[in-house]
Parts: C-alpha cells; sequence; structure tokens
C-alpha cells in the first residue's frame, strides 16, 4: 500500500502538529503541577496559620472543661473504687493462701485437720489488702485514699444533726400538753343510720 505524495505531506503535517500539541500539553502539564504544589503549600500555611489555631481555641473553650472533669472522675473512680476493691481482693486471697499453708503444714506435722482461726486471717486480709492498694496506688500514681472526714462528710454530718434536731422540735410541738390542742375523749358514735 503506497501513499501519494501528498497523503505523506498530509500525514507529516498532521504528526508535527500532533508533536506540538503534545510538548504544549507537557509544559501545560509542567504548569499545572506546580500550581498544584503551590496550592497545597499554601493551603498548608493556611491550616496551620487560621485552622489550627481556631480549633485550639474552640477545643479550650467547649471541650477542654469536659475533657478535664471527665480525667478528674476518672481518677476519682480509680482511686477511690478501683484500687481498693483490687487491694481488698489480693489481700483477700493472700489470706486464703496462708490459711491453705498452714493447714497444709498441719497436716503435714500430723497434727490433724481443724478449722482456721478466722480472726487471724481476717487481721491478714486487712494488713495485706492495705499493702496492695498502696503498691497498686504508687504504680498508677494515686493519692491513697485518706482515713479522715473530708468537708463533704462534715457538711452533711451537720444537716443531718439538723434535720433531727428539726424533726424532733416539730414532734415536741405537735405532742406537748396544750389544753387547747387536745380533743376531748368522748368515745366515738356510729353515725345515725
Amino acid at each position: 500500500m503506497s501513499l501519494s505524495r501528498k497523503r505523506k505531506k498530509q500525514l507529516r503535517k498532521l504528526q508535527d502538529q500532533a508533536s506540538k500539541l503534545w510538548e504544549s500539553q507537557q509544559v501545560l502539564v509542567g504548569e499545572s503541577a506546580h500550581v498544584a504544589r503551590e496550592a497545597g503549600r499554601q493551603l498548608g500555611y493556611f491550616g496551620r496559620e487560621q485552622v489550627v489555631p481556631t480549633v485550639q481555641d474552640s477545643y479550650q473553650k467547649y471541650a477542654a472543661p469536659y475533657v478535664d472533669r471527665s480525667v478528674d472522675y476518672s481518677k476519682h473512680v480509680l482511686s477511690d473504687k478501683v484500687v481498693p476493691a483490687a487491694g481488698a481482693v489480693v489481700g483477700s486471697a493472700l489470706s486464703v493462701w496462708d490459711a491453705a499453708h498452714d493447714t497444709r503444714d498441719r497436716i503435714a506435722k500430723g497434727r490433724g485437720l481443724e478449722l482456721p482461726d478466722a480472726k487471724k486471717y481476717a487481721k491478714r486480709a486487712d494488713k495485706y489488702g492495705k499493702k496492695a492498694t498502696r503498691k497498686l496506688s504508687k504504680k498508677l500514681s494515686v493519692q491513697p485514699r485518706h482515713d479522715g472526714i473530708s468537708a463533704g462528710g462534715v457538711i452533711a454530718i451537720i444537716l443531718g444533726v439538723a434535720a433531727a434536731v428539726g424533726v424532733a422540735y416539730a414532734a415536741w410541738q405537735t405532742l406537748r400538753a396544750d389544753d387547747e390542742l387536745w380533743v376531748a375523749d368522748d368515745p366515738l358514735r356510729a353515725p345515725d343510720a
């Protein structure tokens, strides 16, 4: 299949146009990549200068108080509920271990089987529990629970005493011996039918 000169010339011309178009598109793609990189950089600058401070301010204003409150509450639950309960469980387990060990020793020495002393092992359980609570508190960096009464406890006691005094006073006022307050001791009559 042979092409005429005219067709060959037209094909070369078309090929030159396609090459020029390809080169111009390569330049255009290069320029658009440069623009995209610069837009990404500007977007990063905008995010660091405008968006991040706004988000941080909003977090500090709206979310931080709730997060801080929940962290404080979780520390409270951990130090006042979980650590003492875990210490008590560990103490009880260790006292049971001691009781089993003592029983095994008695049987090995031929003294037979007898019931363990409950008071002795209760004291040991308390001792082991306090020791385990202290160790857990140190590991979890939680302050150990104070044995004294807090300010809230004192206020609750005062309010309870005041309420009890108020109830006693109201009962005394109701039941005191004023003659005009008491109803005569007339027997109850049946209603007329």
